[in-house]
């Protein structure tokens, strides 16, 4: 079936761009829905994906490099709307004849930007003088014919350019990016006005299509999930579940290394709200013992991955062998794919190679099933809110990343049934003061990790006390390819361990880990 919030797609042609991605998501926030392609991709494949519009990225290359990456004036010349930024910019304005040159006047960060008309198709409702981000050696000297200068900076003669009669526009800056004051108004106003879109990739609508496209693919056939009570796959299985009700089965492997309270959450709550058939499976004993005397943080890793693997399989060999009244077989697996994960793996035809402690190893490769991945279109801010529509609880849609090993990885040394019983005490805690005090959505994830292996002195009461440190690792990101550390206020700090160490018995010492990354990882193992 055709994809009707998919038809006319923005296509943003990546050079090689830091901020491809938030390019795409920037359209998406306008209510447009946008997909990232290489600029390898040949135009012919371009025009026949019957793009709405083109945006060409910056990118680090200058365009006069003998390795820069190349722009085919036949994109320019097909009729299509087109936006360049910085590098794109660039790369239209000298494909259409313009003139680019080394001016020896860079901009980096910040720069104040002079618009020349504030009635012209990117720049109406703005101000004649915006903050824009720059990040450019060359600039444009001469704009090609039929194009109408519309910015400056004292760097950059020609900052921007127009030509309405063919639907051509460019900005030297970066307005994708947060510091560029009037960024996001430029390209709604270039979908809007400049291509003549329509806003309407919206939740709701989303959700509709979805619907609709899992029903036409699916038929009568069963299908099978994984559920791990994060995000992703939760916001999965609810929508698979609104699309073809009790054909679906979830399979909830329970390894005993989640969070207080969480397994009561999947079993619970998200049953309630959204009617799934849910398998759950119970393999503490079978993970503890596994991981009996391991402390090697590898060796933990692949030890659960395998035992999840093992489980997985035996109950998705159950499911598979009780056929319904009708006899349908099981023939579907979903999967909580999303967008970044396409595009990391070349945007072509599945996941990324994620790290095997953030998604448990993988599933089996022998698993003979299609998948379904409804969410291999969105974001993660994007799935949240699909989320929100089809009534998931907001503990899970908000819940923050949690590796799929679980508190497995956040004890360094031996997993026991004891230590884990004072990390979940003091991880409860945390996640309780940070909600407590409205942060729990403003920073990306606290980490709580325990020092099972160290002891250190401490007073309690009258006497001396030979207990656990634990390590908050409070962190702020939009991808986790990069973040910072927290700044949470003392005072939180301050109640945060008072509670910790008068609570947890075990506990006689919190300390804070503010290290960015890189160089630390998010997860200490």
């Amino acid at each position: 079936m055709t994809n009707a919030l998919q038809d006319r797609p923005v296509l943003v042609v990546d050079f090689g761009a830091q901020y491809a991605q938030l390019i795409a998501r920037r359209v998406r926030e306008a209510s447009i829905y946008s997909e990232v392609v290489p600029h390898t991709t040949p135009v012919e494949e371009l025009l026949a994906r019957k793009p709405g519009a083109l945006i060409l990225s910056g990118g680090p290359s200058s365009v006069y490099a003998s390795d820069a990456p190349g722009l085919d004036p036949a994109l320019l010349e097909a009729g299509v709307p087109v936006l360049g930024i910085c590098y794109g910019f660039q790369a239209m304005a000298q494909a259409l004849g313009g003139t680019v040159a080394k001016t020896g006047r860079r901009e980096y960060g910040s720069t104040v930007a002079e618009v020349k008309d504030t009635e012209s198709t990117l720049f109406n409702g703005q101000t004649p003088e915006q903050s824009v981000w720059m990040s450019h050696g060359d600039a444009v000297t001469k704009a090609p014919e039929g194009m109408a200068v519309t910015a400056t900076t004292l760097g950059a003669e020609v900052a921007a350019f127009e030509d309405d009669e063919a639907h051509r526009y460019g900005v030297q800056w970066h307005p994708e990016v947060m510091h560029s004051t009037f960024g996001q108004r430029v390209i709604e106003n270039f979908l809007v006005r400049g291509a003549g879109l329509e806003p309407t990739w919206t939740p709701e609508n989303v959700v509709d299509e979805q619907v609709a496209r899992i029903r036409e693919q699916v038929g009568e056939a069963r299908v099978l999930c994984a559920l791990s009570g994060g995000v992703d796959s939760s916001v999965a299985a609810a929508l698979v579940q609104k699309a073809i009700g009790d054909q679906l089965t979830c399979v909830f492997v329970d390894h005993g290394l989640l969070r207080q309270g969480e397994a009561k959450q999947v079993e619970q709550e998200f049953v309630a709200a959204t009617g799934v058939d849910l398998v759950v499976v119970d393999a503490r004993e079978r993970f503890l013992s596994a991981l009996a005397g391991v402390s090697d943080p590898e060796e933990k890793r692949k030890i659960i991955g395998r035992e999840f693997i093992r489980v997985f399989e035996q109950a998705a060999r159950d499911v598979a062998g009780s056929a319904d009244a009708e006899g349908h077989p099981v023939e579907y697996l979903v999967q909580g794919t999303l967008y970044p994960d396409v595009v990391e793996s070349g945007g072509g035809t599945g996941a990324a190679n994620i790290k095997s402690h953030h998604n448990v190893g993988g599933l089996p490769e022998d698993l003979q099933f299609s998948l379904i991945e409804p969410l291999r279109t969105l974001f993660k801010d994007e799935v949240r809110q699909v989320g929100l529509e089809l009534g998931v609880p907001e503990g899970i849609v908000w819940r923050q990343p949690f590796p799929g090993p679980g508190l497995g990885i956040r004890i360094i040394g031996e997993v026991t049934a004891e230590r884990l019983a004072v990390l979940r005490a003091a991880d409860a805690i945390v996640r309780e003061e940070l909600s407590e005090a409205g942060l729990d959505r403003e920073i990306w994830q606290c980490p709580v990790v325990l020092l099972a292996d160290i002891r250190s002195v401490g007073v309690q009461g009258d006497g001396r006390t030979y207990g656990h440190p634990v390590v908050l690792r409070p962190v702020s990101s939009e991808d986790a390819m990069t973040a910072d550390w927290s700044r949470l206020p003392y005072d939180l700090l301050a109640k945060v361990s008072n509670r910790i160490t008068n609570e947890v018995a075990e506990v006689n010492r919190v300390t804070l880990d503010i290290t960015s990354k890189p160089p630390g990882t998010i997860e200490w193992e």
